[in-house]
């Protein structure tokens, strides 16, 4: 069984305030976006089978088997389901560190890919819990529909933002971002106008004013290109350009298809209008 792990983008994102267990409080909408990896399983009937064999050819990050999200993914669900030996093969084109969500979207589709191949019977309750354990905004990938997220994201309610009319435009440019770094850096701020009400105004082009992503100032700090970036993005006509996450992918809204040459050697995707994945 094939599936396609696809990402997400914030909707602004405010840090609100610092927990007793050194994570932070955050308030961002998660909105679902086709660009997407690619996640087999097959069942491994060959004699002294491994119970999980991993192929994934274009590696780069050298990260151990054990730290890997979808073998944490499996291995959760093989604690609580018996489950034949499986083989499983992954191609990864979301970039990593891109404040994308990648990894946690590749967990959450991995235990939906499970739980249908082996008919597993879990309810959602019990994948949106298997989710939360593995990532902060693991669960939003389980319903993958548009969530306004709090706690440290894993406190999902539904939103009604519909961007299925707007291209919607990703620039990854090469630059990976450290979440935790970007964690140390930001100044936890309360109060604010709520995110869910400003996302939900009809008119996109109002966000420019009022939505923001509390990380860029000190990303863009950091990395200039990236400011450069969501600047570029206005001025080809973006009704609304931010950075995602915690960086350094900058996305933009447009009502027409933009200049996707004038991005070099940037990595892009664009999707376009009605074209969703919920």
């Amino acid at each position: 069984m094939l599936v396609f792990p696809n990402c997400k983008i914030n909707l602004g994102l405010y840090v609100t305030d610092k927990r007793p267990d050194g994570f932070h409080n955050i308030e961002t909408v998660f909105y679902p976006v086709n660009w997407t990896d690619a996640l087999e399983v097959l069942e491994n009937t060959e004699p002294g089978a491994k119970a999980f064999s991993l192929h994934w050819p274009n590696q780069s990050m050298g990260i151990p088997l054990e730290d890997q999200l979808i073998y944490k993914a499996w291995k959760r669900v093989s604690e609580l389901r018996p489950l034949p030996p499986v083989s499983v093969h992954f191609l990864k084109t979301i970039p990593f560190g891109a404040g994308l969500g990648g990894g946690s979207s590749d967990a959450a589709h991995m235990i939906q890919l499970l739980d249908r191949k082996f008919g597993l019977q879990f309810s959602l309750s019990e994948k949106l819990e298997m989710a939360s354990v593995l990532g902060s905004d693991c669960a939003f990938f389980i319903e993958n529909t548009p969530q306004l997220a709090t706690g440290k994201g894993e406190l999902l309610s539904s939103s009604a933002v519909d961007l299925s009319s707007y291209y919607i435009l990703l620039v990854y440019p090469e630059i990976h971002c450290d979440t935790a770094l970007a964690y140390k850096s930001v100044h936890p701020q309360s109060g604010r106008r709520p995110i869910q009400e400003i996302v939900e105004q009809n008119d996109v082009s109002l966000w420019k004013r009022e939505l923001v992503n509390d990380f860029e100032k000190s990303v863009f700090e950091k990395h200039p290109a990236i400011a450069a970036l969501k600047k570029h993005m206005y001025e080809l006509g973006a009704l609304y350009a931010a950075m995602s996450g915690s960086g350094s992918t900058v996305f933009g809204l447009f009502a027409s298809k933009p200049d996707l040459e004038t991005f070099g050697t940037y990595r892009i995707h664009l999707q376009e209008p009605a074209e969703t994945i919920f």
